[in-house]
């Protein structure tokens, strides 16, 4: 076996990890934001009342529609 075809074969599985491991890492974290969301309309209740505000729907709404527009 030539050293030129050694090192052809290692560039290729080199180039095909690096590709394949970003798709699947790719693909795990937009599986895992999927199922545990980043924060919800709990997590903001709690901000507000931690703030000593109680929130009613209205402010929750709106600071979800905020973050959404952002995206």
């Amino acid at each position: 076996m030539d050293i030129w075809q050694t090192l052809l074969y290692l560039f290729i599985g080199l180039i095909g990890g690096l590709v394949g491991g970003f798709f699947l890492s790719r693909w795990y974290f937009k599986r895992e934001l999927a199922k545990n969301p980043p924060i919800n309309e709990k997590m903001i209740r709690a901000m507000f009342m931690s703030m000593g505000r109680k929130p009613n729907e209205a402010q929750v709404r709106a600071v979800i529609n905020s973050m959404n527009a952002q995206k």
